[in-house]
């Protein structure tokens, strides 16, 4: 009896173009059009696995359950709120920025508030250093949360400062992404330390794969950093948790920028780690946030932290960063590991910079991660077209810096690259300054990269071989599959 393959393959190919079909209607929905775009064109080279893969990393939305939750938590911050002396609500003087500081509320539920004091530390031991002293001082509790959290010889006094802090009688609350920092460094020494000390711990958004309303996507992570102590000093930036060479073996260190914070601006980073940590254990901290101390005067900063991520309906850190940008009238300064701008953000450099806005972008020469960064160079000749000049920090350093400027007046440092995944698939927290004298301390900071870079030449940057502009744009588009 001889059997025919054809009637199967003709079945295969009917298959095939269905789901090119139906995928038509599905993709566009909720996703930006470069996404959706770069969905669509895996799909139709091949239907069947390129649908598979959107149904598991195509949503870049969490779980209604967990938005539910923070819905939550925002309705128990806005009760504090709206019990607080409006005398700690910070009036924004300058009109070009009324505006996105009312946006940022808006977005993130978190209004500008004065009497804070802010210091930047750059010195990646100094960092540690300063936590452990603030921890050593700590009375009632410590809230950490990391996105990698490694036990290593460099991180190791920290773990022995919370044991301590233990030992007297501190509450302390540990939260990290374990499933990356197991991956990636086989890291299964931490956890277990933690447990012996009696640390209260949680995983960050934790692996769910089984279909149904748990169901997370596995490569939305919270890339959030922030230590509260006492709601007295607060660390945040973009610093994790783990020696400065990573555990590379090729030479490559990490450069940091964190912010050490006092006044009302700790009580908003306590405020975004309670909002996580009910997440995961359905804990509130109520007595913690509630009982914060208002009237503390600390310095005369006045600042804003906003939450980003998937939790939130909208693109939090894309629209505030857009709209920022384009208040510039003077000078946009950008230091970011990651560089790779939607349409938005792109658009928004390039227009102020036509219109003569001074904008510099400063990146690294060395590359940590090979997709990321042939795919931000795919767009240096565009930017250099445009105008705006690119510093790369050299070699062997990875500038993990995260901080945007405008016009010497208004900056942002925290946690958020500027490419798809901070904006759309990491949960972020970034602190907005409205205070010249403290941009002024950040302005100092950017020249010093800038006196350690090698400045990008358009003509140059035009000439290098063929096979790396291949490569550069091969590795851009993969970075719409988001």
């Amino acid at each position: 009896m001889s059997f025919s393959l054809g009637p199967l393959f003709a079945g295969f190919i009917i298959l095939e173009w269905a789901i090119r079909l139906i995928m038509l209607f599905i993709v566009p929905r909720k996703l930006r059009p470069a996404s959706a775009n770069a969905w669509l064109l895996l799909i139709m080279i091949v239907p069947i696995v390129g649908t598979v893969l959107f149904f598991m990393f195509g949503n870049p939305q969490l779980t209604k359950i967990r938005k539910e939750k923070l819905k939550f938590v925002n309705n128990l911050t806005q009760k504090t709120l709206a019990k607080v002396n409006q005398n700690v609500i910070a009036e924004i003087n300058d009109d070009s920025y009324v505006q996105v500081a009312r946006l940022a509320k808006t977005l993130g539920g978190l209004p500008p508030m004065q009497n804070n004091k802010i210091d930047f530390l750059s010195n990646y031991d100094d960092i540690l250093d300063n936590m452990i002293e603030e921890i050593d001082s700590a009375k009632l509790y410590i809230n950490v949360e990391y996105f990698l959290a490694v036990l290593d010889d460099s991180t190791k006094p920290f773990f022995e400062a919370l044991e301590k802090a233990i030992n007297r009688g501190v509450v302390v609350r540990f939260m990290y992404d374990r499933v990356l920092s197991y991956v990636h460094f086989r890291n299964s020494d931490l956890q277990k330390f933690l447990d012996k000390i009696g640390a209260q711990t949680k995983e960050t958004l934790p692996l769910s794969l089984i279909p149904g309303d748990n169901f997370t996507r596995p490569d939305l992570r919270n890339h959030r950093k922030i230590v509260v102590i006492d709601g007295k000093v607060a660390f945040s930036g973009s610093q994790n948790m783990i020696d400065k060479f990573y555990h590379r073996k090729d030479g490559i260190y990490y450069e940091e920028l964190v912010l050490k914070m006092r006044g009302p601006v700790v009580w908003q980073c306590d405020s975004v780690f309670r909002s996580d940590w009910y997440a995961e254990s359905g804990e509130k901290l109520e007595k913690e946030i509630n009982n914060f101390d208002f009237s503390c005067k600390e310095g005369n900063v006045d600042a804003q932290v906003l939450p980003s991520g998937p939790s939130h309906d909208h693109d939090n850190n894309l629209k505030f960063y857009t709209s920022l940008i384009h208040t510039a009238k003077k000078k946009v300064g950008i230091v970011v590991p990651y560089f790779i701008p939607t349409e938005p953000i792109l658009e928004a450099l390039t227009a102020v910079a036509q219109r003569g806005v001074k904008v510099t972008i400063v990146n690294s020469e060395a590359i940590d991660k090979v997709l990321a960064g042939h795919a931000q160079r795919s767009y240096y000749e565009e930017l250099l077209e445009a105008g705006i000049d690119i510093f790369l920090y050299k070699t062997p350093v990875f500038l993990h810096t995260k901080q945007l400027i405008i016009d010497n007046n208004v900056a942002v440092v925290g946690s958020s690259n500027l490419d798809n995944r901070s904006f759309e698939l990491d949960l972020e927290l970034d602190v907005i300054i409205y205070d010249k004298k403290t941009v002024s301390k950040l302005e100092k900071i950017e020249k010093n990269y800038i006196l350690k870079s090698n400045k990008l030449n358009l003509e140059d940057w035009q000439k290098r071989p063929i096979r790396k502009k291949m490569l550069d744009n091969i590795a851009r588009l993969t970075a719409g599959l988001q």
